[in-house]
């Protein structure tokens, strides 16, 4: 017998986890949506993976895009990210984004960034795995936003210089 959602949840969220948010630009529209189902896959050639419902609208955007940017975030970016986990359309007029080789949104004051280019999707139950190859990437200074537990956290530095 399998094992239901809720249990399901409660296991996965004792894994800590950043918090990303997932870009695309699909014709006009600017999409994005709070991730933390994401994981790098190869490095050579440099592959991530991104885990997105197949009822969502971002599900869409991908696939009209046939492209992504992962933006990783701060720990002062909570507000952001439940900004963007909030359903429907999402504002980007208030936003410092910049591009590069997909035309995706890329956050100005992000942790890190990855442009990616779609190279494959794997159907995996009621989600579909995005595979980017990514064609830009850049880290920057700061400290991650933290998920555990269905709450945002801190990292604790427990006496290290």
């Amino acid at each position: 017998m399998a094992v239901d959602e809720q249990l399901q949840r409660m296991v996965m969220g004792r894994f800590a986890t950043g918090v990303t948010v997932i870009t695309t630009q699909a014709g006009d529209e600017k999409c994005g949506m709070t991730a933390n189902a994401v994981m790098s896959l190869s490095l050579n050639p440099s592959l991530l993976v991104i885990s997105v419902d197949k009822f969502s609208h971002m599900h869409s955007a991908l696939l009209r895009s046939n492209c992504f940017a992962m933006n990783v975030l701060k720990k002062e970016h909570e507000s952001l990210s439940r900004r963007f986990a909030q359903k429907g359309p999402k504002n980007f007029s208030d936003l410092d984004c910049t591009v590069a080789k997909t035309g995706s949104p890329i956050f100005e004051n992000a942790l890190a960034y990855a442009d990616c280019k779609i190279v494959e999707v794997l159907s995996g139950g009621d989600h579909d795995m995005f595979i980017g190859e990514l064609l830009d990437a850049e880290s920057f200074d700061g400290e991650p936003l933290i998920f555990y537990s269905g709450e945002y956290a801190s990292l604790c530095n427990n006496g290290a210089s």
